[in-house]
Parts: structure tokens; sequence; C-alpha cells
């Protein structure tokens, strides 16, 4: 009897384990398991665009497709996710259109305390969006609070400078703004205030964290490309400079130990503790006539580029292996800016 009941007990755990991992593998909605990608658009508003991890399924708009009638709005610039939701950033629009991240339905529109909004990240139940506000100061930028568990405005973060790109990191917000400040800014969220910023140049864009280090790239037209790392714990900085015979440097993501970015069409990559930048791309992307890199991000073993194209008609997204090897060319919407991987 004893043995019995062990036998139909250890049948029923099997059971129920099984079963839990069927569940979690279940997809959670149509656009589960795959990523996104923001078509900035312009005047006439942007898109959102949707293909799966295996790159079998793409839709071209999810945002229309799962809203009819409804307007995601003009220049569209950023998403970022919290829990369920993705919250996409219409800049022209002034306006956060909150959709549940697997159906894209629409759940709610943020729509006061913004002015020019950019790019967003989330802590303890609070968006952290920057403000380019008006242009002609640059000066009056800020950070809106939003309170996610009501959708609403909440208060606040003066800057007393220019502001474009954030990120999250050990509790602080970083922000970077490639036009008019030489400095990396540091808000702490829990007291609403600025600390000490840190010099670290002109032109510095786009920035990800990896075991306490922040990687920035920075991209004067003048002087040559530099890959800045500043070292959280201690504040210091260093720097990898990419030489000017290449071009540009135009955008930068950490994915495992390595540095990937882009100078004009191609991209390179480096591990995380090199000195010195990279002679020799992985790959150099054939643009459309009028077009140059205007998205990038490597995740999913892929590298994701996205041809900005004219911003009058629709444009490319490639994917490749990180040897180079193309995986798949999409048709998506006009001026493709970013992807957004919503696993």
């Amino acid at each position: 009897m004893k043995l019995t009941r062990l036998f139909l007990l250890a049948i029923s755990a099997s059971l129920f384990v099984s079963c839990s991992n069927d569940d979690d593998n279940d997809p959670k909605g149509v656009y589960d398991k795959g990523f996104f990608i923001l078509n900035e658009g312009n005047s006439g508003g942007g898109s959102v665009s949707f293909a799966s991890d295996d790159l079998a399924n793409f839709t071209a708009d999810v945002y229309k497709t799962a809203n009819a009638g409804d307007f995601a709005g003009v220049y569209l610039q950023n998403i970022f996710f919290d829990g369920d939701n993705a919250y996409i950033i219409a800049g022209g629009s002034k306006v956060i259109n909150v959709v549940n991240r697997y159906t894209f339905k629409l759940v709610a529109k943020i729509d006061s305390g913004l002015a020019n909004p950019r790019y967003g990240v989330v802590k303890d139940g609070k968006a952290y969006v920057t403000n380019a506000n008006s242009f002609s100061s640059i000066t009056d930028d800020y950070i809106a609070v939003i309170d996610l568990a009501t959708n609403k405005f909440e208060s606040k973060i003066e800057l007393n400078a220019t502001a474009n790109r954030i990120l999250l990191e050990n509790g602080k917000l970083y922000v970077t703004e490639p036009y008019s400040n030489d400095k990396l800014l540091v808000v702490n969220p829990a007291t609403k205030t600025l600390e000490a910023p840190l010099t670290i140049g002109y032109s510095a864009d786009s920035m990800e964290a990896k075991d306490g280090i922040l990687y920035i790239l920075r991209n004067p037209s003048a002087t040559s490309s530099e890959i800045i790392k500043v070292k959280l714990a201690d504040k210091s900085t260093s720097k990898i400079t990419i030489p000017q015979s290449q071009g540009s440097a135009g955008y930068l993501d950490v994915y495992n130990d390595k540095i990937y970015y882009t100078v004009n069409a191609s991209t390179y990559a480096i591990n995380t503790n090199a000195t010195t930048a990279a002679t020799t791309p992985i790959v150099t992307t054939t643009l459309s006539k009028d077009g140059y890199i205007y998205g990038f991000a490597v995740n999913n073993d892929k590298i994701y580029i996205a041809d900005g194209g004219d911003f009058g008609s629709n444009s490319k997204a490639y994917i490749y292996n990180l040897s180079g090897i193309s995986q798949k060319e999409l048709t998506v919407g006009v001026g493709p800016n970013g992807f957004y991987f919503n696993n």
C-alpha cells in the first residue's frame, strides 16, 4: 500500500511539474515571444511592427491591427515595459500610449505633464521619462515622474540641462544628451534630486550597463568617436577611441561579454575588457539610397539593424547572426528607430 501511494504521488508530482512547465511556455498573447520594431514615422504618424523570435511571423503594424481607429501619434520615440504593459512614447503628440504588451490592445493614454517626451524607464511603480521641452532653451528639460498605478503625471525632476536617453542602474538614473551637454547627469529617484554629474564630453548618446560598468558611445562630428566606460562604484572613467578613418559611430549595445557598436553602415564587436577598437567589421549593411543606420540592438544571438530610409516611405530592418550572416530582411514602417524584445 505504501509503495503504491508513493508511486501515485510521484506520478501526480510529475504531471504537475509538466503542466506547470507547459504553462510557462504557453504564449501570453499573439505578440509574445518576439520583438517589436518601432517606426518613428513622420508628421502623418508612426507605427509598430512585430516579428516572432524565429522570424517566421511578421505583422507590419500591430498598433493599427489591435486598435482600429486609434492614432498612435506623431514621431514615435521609445518603448519601455512594466509588467504586462508596454508604453509607447509619441514625442510629437506629447502622449504615451499604454498597451498590453502581449495583445497590444490600448489600456490608457498618458497625456499630461509631457513636453516632447523622449525615453523612459521604470522603478518601483513609477515611470521616469525624459522631456526635451522647448527648443529655445537648453536648460529647461526635465524628467516626468508618472504613477503607473493610475497612469497619471505626478511631478517633475528639473535637470537644468538638456536630456535625452535615460538608463536605470543600481537605483540611480543616468541621462545623456548628444547636442548641448558634455555631462552624464545622475539623478536620485528616491529624493528626486540631481547628484554631481560626470564630464564625459559632448555628443554622448546610446548607453548600456553591465556588471557595474556604464558604456556610453560618443560621436562628435569633428573628432574621433569614443566608447566611454564609467565604473559606477567610484565614478572612474576610461575610454576606447574609434579611429576617425573608420567614420562616425552611431549606436552601441552590450550582449554577453561583448560591446557591439556601429560605425557608418558597419557593425563591430570587442570584448568588454578591451582597450582598443576593432579593426574589422562583423558585417557591413547595404542600406537604401537615402538610408543610414537609425536603430540597433543585439539580442537572442542576433544583430538587428534598422535603416532609417527617407522618412517618406516604408523602410527595412535587417537581422544577422553574430557572425554577420543574414537571417532575415523585413519591410517595416517609416523611419524604424529601435527594437524591443517581448520575452
